[in-house]
């Protein structure tokens, strides 16, 4: 049997990229995976490990090469389709842009056509203001048709009282539930 596409777009909150390389695995297992990264994830070393070496581990992962440009990201809609695309994780920019249908990087391009499709795109967020700024395009984002989310809750909340957090153990789940046209819950851990 055909494994079906899962398009997996990185943005740069770089904090969580190792709970996302710990389960590529088992998304490999079950999909054939198209890695994408933002500009910035692609370009930024960070405390949490330079850029070049994030490329190389996904690109081992998926064994693909990495798109990082609008224009390799532009196919992925109507040439190159995918079944799903995850962002994880989908920082609180990225979430802004993609409510407002602000299309300036490679994970945006692929969002905005693969949307085009009208399959599901599910995001896994991070974001230091999810209970501030960022609230206001979670919900924007919550109904809109064919958007799903990766169950969240805060994750350090003595120390970033507003800060939320995707449950990245639950990625193949969502994407599972997603792909049946659900929502998994509960959104809120």
């Amino acid at each position: 049997m055909e494994k079906k596409r899962l398009g997996l777009a990185l943005c740069g909150s770089y904090c969580t990229f190792e709970k996302l390389f710990a389960e590529v695995p088992a998304l490999a297992a079950r999909y054939e995976l198209i890695p994408i990264m933002s500009d910035t994830a692609a370009e930024t070393d960070s405390r949490f490990g330079r850029a070049a070496e994030h490329i190389r581990r996904l690109m081992e992962l998926t064994g693909r090469p990495v798109v990082t440009t609008i224009a390799e990201a532009e196919p992925l809609g109507p040439a190159e389709p995918m079944d799903a695309l995850l962002i994880a994780p989908c920082t609180g920019n990225t979430l802004a842009k993609l409510a407002h249908g602000i299309t300036d990087s490679s994970v945006l391009m692929a969002a905005k056509a693969h949307l085009r499709n009208g399959r599901p795109l599910v995001i896994a967020f991070s974001t230091n203001d999810g209970l501030s700024g960022s609230a206001e395009n979670i919900g924007k984002l919550l109904n809109r048709k064919n958007v799903y989310f990766v169950p969240f809750g805060q994750d350090a909340p003595m120390k970033k009282p507003r800060s939320l957090q995707a449950d990245f153990s639950l990625l193949s789940e969502a994407v599972e539930a997603a792909l049946r046209g659900e929502q998994l819950q509960p959104i809120l851990r």
